[in-house]
């Protein structure tokens, strides 16, 4: 029997589908044209939060340059340096609670530093010492994350949860514009937005993956904008400009935090030095190019401003270089002690408790260090 022999099919027209109608409005998504800027604006300024910024942007790159000198004395097997990039990564450590989570990747040791961890720790992993030289639960900090964009998932998975379990908590991931092409990045975008999760994504677009510049990845308008196809707000800010990295970040964790869900941030900024020491930038970019960009410096962006408002003066800044300084020796000397390595560590937190099978090789490995000792 089909349809038309069905009783009353004389009654029965077919109609078209309704019209299309979209889900949500996408006007209120779309990023602004312009990166946000507060440098410059006259834009009131916060002078205890400004001075915060300040000396961790001086420490950062102290910090970045001892790094960098550390793989050259081979005391480190490798460090992306985030040079240049100092903004992003103090301002996602500043805009967080205590109680949030970062979810770093291998260029954000610095952002890990600012929010606490010990810099010897936030190296273990690039000295080969331990896949991840801290307890991410003690610090809310994710291991460092070496493939690209997985950490994004984890980011928003941690967050899904705790928005089910009742907990005040906020997911801030980073990512660089290489890792926006990865399949990662749009499975957890996705997922974020139908989920509604307390997640904000900062993407770091320092103009190359490696070698390849953005043009090469994306014909996007910005990779901002790719917030409208997973439904959530994008951002677009200037990621060499700390106050407005700080603002923006802030609102976003806010607007998460009451339920607003998440969203996507692109800060512009710009790597200074190579993608790391096993590099040589000067292959696929050259010097006027990274000349430009040292006008646009952070660190010399906000300390024009703080000195010319008055917020900051010599002494501040001496004080500033001082404690950078400080932490440098420190570092320094401790990296360059030879660290105590057991080898039984290879079966420690690998599960939270011990399957057969590890400590079957555990077993093994114990009998032969104990055999060369005799």
């Amino acid at each position: 029997m089909t349809v038309q022999e069905l009783p009353g099919a004389a009654a029965y027209r077919p109609t078209p589908p309704p019209a299309w109608r979209p889900r949500t409005d996408p006007a209120p998504l779309l990023p602004d044209p312009e990166p946000h800027r507060v440098l410059g604006t006259g834009a009131e300024l916060d002078r205890a939060l400004m001075l915060k910024l300040y000396a961790e942007l001086v420490r950062g790159r102290r910090f970045n340059a001892q790094a960098t000198a550390l793989t050259k004395q081979g005391r480190l097997a490798v460090y992306p340096s985030s040079t240049g990039q100092e903004a992003c990564e103090v301002a996602a450590a500043l805009a967080l609670e205590e109680r949030d989570w970062l979810f770093p990747s291998y260029r954000d040791t610095l952002a890990a530093v600012a929010r606490g961890l010990d810099p010897v720790q936030a190296l273990t992993l690039l000295r080969g010492d331990w896949h991840t030289g801290y307890d991410p639960r003690e610090h809310r900090i994710a291991p460092l994350c070496t493939p690209l964009a997985t950490q994004l998932p984890h980011a928003v998975g941690l967050a899904h949860a705790a928005r089910l379990k009742g907990d005040d908590v906020v997911a801030l991931a980073l990512v660089g514009d290489g890792g926006t092409s990865e399949g990662d990045f749009h499975e957890a975008l996705n997922f974020a937005a139908v989920w509604q999760a307390p997640v904000v994504f900062l993407v770091q677009n320092n103009g190359f993956a490696i070698s390849v510049p953005l043009a090469k990845q994306t014909a996007a308008p910005s990779l901002a904008h790719k917030a409208v196809g997973y439904g959530m707000p994008g951002r677009l800010v200037d990621g060499n400009d700390a106050p407005a990295v700080h603002q923006v970040l802030s609102e976003a964790v806010a607007r998460a935090r009451r339920g607003g869900g998440p969203t996507l941030i692109e800060a512009v900024t710009y790597r200074m030095e190579a993608h790391t020491n096993a590099d040589d930038a000067t292959r696929y970019r050259g010097s006027a190019e990274v000349d430009a960009w040292r006008d646009h410096d952070p660190i010399r962006l906000l300390e024009g401003e703080l000195t010319a408002r008055g917020l900051l003066d010599e002494d501040g800044i001496r004080a500033a270089a001082e404690a950078a300084e400080t932490m440098a020796a420190a570092l320094r000397d401790q990296m360059n002690a030879d660290p105590v390595l057991d080898p039984m560590d290879l079966f420690a937190e690998v599960y939270a408790e011990q399957n057969g099978q590890l400590r079957e090789q555990a077993a093994q490995l114990r009998a032969e260090l104990e055999a060369e000792a005799r």
